[in-house]
């Protein structure tokens, strides 16, 4: 009797085995990535989307001090990101015809840390206090507000990988 269980034994999992090779199969032709994170994109595309996005930045904070007060700071970051959005839509279907789709996300938590590792506390600090709001980093300086970041994830996808990177974007005229 312990022969037969054993030649039943070896036949279910020849029957198991057989069956998974379609399966792998299937699993192979997907192309699956398992980690679509650290997949790369082998052009320029994410420097570049920094770039413009920095241009953009200077351009559309350069005048934020000089009509925004301290107690309007909520509505310079508003301004701020009313001017910044064309910029960001064009980003996204700039490529398209390449193949290549770009989505540029604010990034809230990521303006935290900047601020949190850039900006001096204490009595001692030449300007007023920062705060981040909607992924903007600001400061009080003369009364008056002043942008100083801006926190973006952007994401890639080519035909070939796709690409995920959280950046800060500052709006100095020496880059980032």
């Amino acid at each position: 009797m312990s022969r037969e269980r054993g030649q039943l034994v070896v036949l279910a999992a020849a029957a198991i085995a057989i069956a998974l090779v379609p399966m792998a199969l299937a699993y192979l032709q997907l192309g699956y990535h398992a980690d679509v994170q650290t997949a790369t994109v082998e052009d320029d595309t994410v420097p570049a989307v920094e770039r413009t996005l920095h241009q953009s930045l200077i351009s559309a904070s350069s005048d934020i001090p000089a009509r925004h007060g301290w107690r309007d700071r909520s509505d310079a970051v508003t301004a701020l990101r009313d001017r910044l959005r064309p910029t960001v839509d064009s980003l996204s279907t700039a490529r398209l015809a390449d193949g290549t789709a770009v989505e540029v996300t604010y990034n809230d938590s990521r303006a935290q840390v900047w601020e949190d590792e850039h900006c001096p506390r204490g009595p001692d600090r030449d300007f007023g206090p920062c705060r981040t709001d909607r992924a903007v980093v600001i400061q009080e300086r003369d009364g008056r507000t002043h942008v100083l970041a801006i926190a973006v994830d952007v994401y890639v996808t080519t035909p070939d990988s796709t690409a995920q990177v959280s950046t800060v974007v500052t709006a100095s005229s020496a880059g980032s």
